[in-house]
């Protein structure tokens, strides 16, 4: 598959780190903050992209568009571990299924994280099992549209009071915004180059 190689030969690039506050240098963030670590699988499936819609009755981003994974735990012993673990609690992805290819840069949330993205392919089919209690919805979307660096729009919304600029790469009735879509535009910027 001609994506899956460009996507590898793209990990050897140099890239830098993210944030949700990248379009936005006006905000000033505080000194000293303390950033929780997590990660998220940013799996690829043949020529698509694994994604999930948020359930609408979580406290935290309800119904927005994300990749599976979450905040590492005690007991998980790497980044890779958390992100496999997370998305098998949440999608029904046994680990053993996805040959992990490397991270990407780091990206910080407005919500106090340090989100590191683990670019893996799912090697053998699974029928997905969204996780009644935080996925409502598991989907996909081509690579070829979210490695497309002009698929990505800057839109902005106010925010605690002021506008915040972010991104989107809007896929039919799936509108992927914010950290989801910033991650994966610096891999469609490094996938380009």
């Amino acid at each position: 598959m001609a994506e899956a190689a460009r996507l590898r030969d793209a990990l050897s690039r140099p890239a830098d780190a993210s944030s949700d506050f990248d379009l936005n240098p006006a905000i000033q963030l505080p000194p000293g903050r303390v950033l929780r670590p997590a990660a998220v699988l940013v799996a690829v499936w043949g020529d698509r992209l694994l994604l999930t819609k948020r359930s609408s009755r979580l406290k935290h981003h309800p119904g927005q568009i994300a990749f599976p994974g979450g905040k590492l735990d005690a007991t998980d012993p790497s980044l890779e571990a958390a992100a496999l673990r997370e998305t098998r609690e949440e999608v029904g992805l046994p680990e053993d299924r996805v040959e992990i290819w490397g991270r990407l840069p780091t990206h910080e949330t407005v919500t106090g994280f340090m989100v590191t993205p683990i670019l893996g392919q799912i090697t053998a089919d699974f029928r997905p099992i969204p996780e009644a209690g935080e996925v409502d919805e598991v989907f996909t979307v081509p690579l070829a549209h979210v490695l497309n660096p002009a698929s990505y729009v800057i839109e902005r919304r106010r925010w605690r009071g002021e506008w915040r600029r972010y991104y989107a790469v809007p896929y039919g009735p799936y509108y992927i915004w914010g950290a989801t879509a910033r991650i994966l535009r610096g891999l469609a910027e490094r996938v380009a180059r």
